[in-house]
């Protein structure tokens, strides 16, 4: 009973899913199809004509849904405005592909790719034999963009990609304070889908080396924007001092008066009074170089 239970589940969650309407659809023909949007429809009902001569039509949301009604489908959602359909281009892309799928790998060091698309913005039969890729330095960030190739008589062509992948990312599990060191019992890792980041994803966070850069709310996906460098001494605590001289190892206590991060250079004060510049080199300990 159980297992019925959860297969049912998982049902109804794939047809809520694929229940969403897409912001852009590639097409093969000038026509938009029932079956372009509800796979199992028939194929022989037209919802629209393309634009002849853009090859593209763009229809508000809300005109969609109602037609899909008309036809018996009352389930179909969309986030989006608008809907565009576009006539795909019968031009060689995979060059780019590669280009793209190079970008994202040296970016995300664990990324799987499960699909790549990428079309003209408008509709084209061919492009030049030679060109260089040009691709914005912050795409990286969400799985869909704009890229643009310059021909070698300085045209530049754009055009619109969307990727699917998996990335491995790191997720607060409780509220973290500031200044607090990142460890299993504050982080988790966890694969998902790339979406959209508002900063780069830490995706390789070594436990008992970072710290928490400001308040982080639970259930965050962890970026550069959020973690620093742990202090391995805090101000005010009491740390070991070493010092070598003429092959003579010597180590006494003092207090810290700053943070200080691994090689930082900071100031202590003996039980004397005395203050000296030390370099961090481990928690709560330093050396005199």
């Amino acid at each position: 009973m159980f297992i019925k239970y959860i297969l049912l589940l998982v049902f109804i969650s794939s047809q809520l899913f694929s229940n969403n309407i897409k912001k852009i659809y590639y097409i093969d023909s000038d026509e938009v199809k029932l079956n372009t949007i509800v796979k199992d429809a028939p194929s022989d009902i037209n919802l629209f004509k393309l634009n002849t001569l853009k090859h593209s039509k763009k229809v508000k949301t809300k005109d969609l849904i109602s037609l899909l009604k008309y036809y018996g489908y009352d389930s179909y959602k969309s986030k989006h405005k608008y809907i565009k359909f576009i006539k795909k281009s019968p031009v060689d892309t995979s060059r780019i592909e590669l280009a793209l799928k190079d970008y994202y790998k040296q970016n995300y060091q664990d990324i799987e790719m499960i699909s790549l698309h990428v079309e003209p913005r408008s509709y084209m039969v061919s492009i030049p034999d030679e060109y260089r890729i040009k691709i914005k330095k912050n795409n990286y960030l969400q799985n869909y963009g704009v890229l643009s190739i310059q021909t070698s008589k300085k045209k530049q062509i754009f055009f619109n990609y969307t990727i699917k992948a998996s990335i491995s990312v790191f997720i607060s599990k409780i509220k973290i304070k500031k200044d607090t060191e990142l460890s299993v019992m504050n982080v988790s890792k966890k694969r998902i889908l790339l979406e959209k980041f508002r900063a780069r994803p830490y995706q390789d966070v070594d436990i008992g080396a970072y710290q928490a850069k400001h308040h982080i709310s639970d259930n965050k996906i962890l970026t550069i924007r959020d973690i620093v460098e742990l202090n391995l001494v805090k101000r005010k605590s009491d740390i070991y001092i070493n010092m070598n001289r003429d092959n003579i190892d010597i180590s006494f206590s003092a207090k810290a008066l700053q943070n200080g991060k691994l090689n930082d250079i900071i100031k202590v004060q003996k039980s004397n009074g005395k203050i000296l510049k030390v370099t961090v080199t481990g928690r709560n300990k330093a050396e005199i170089r």
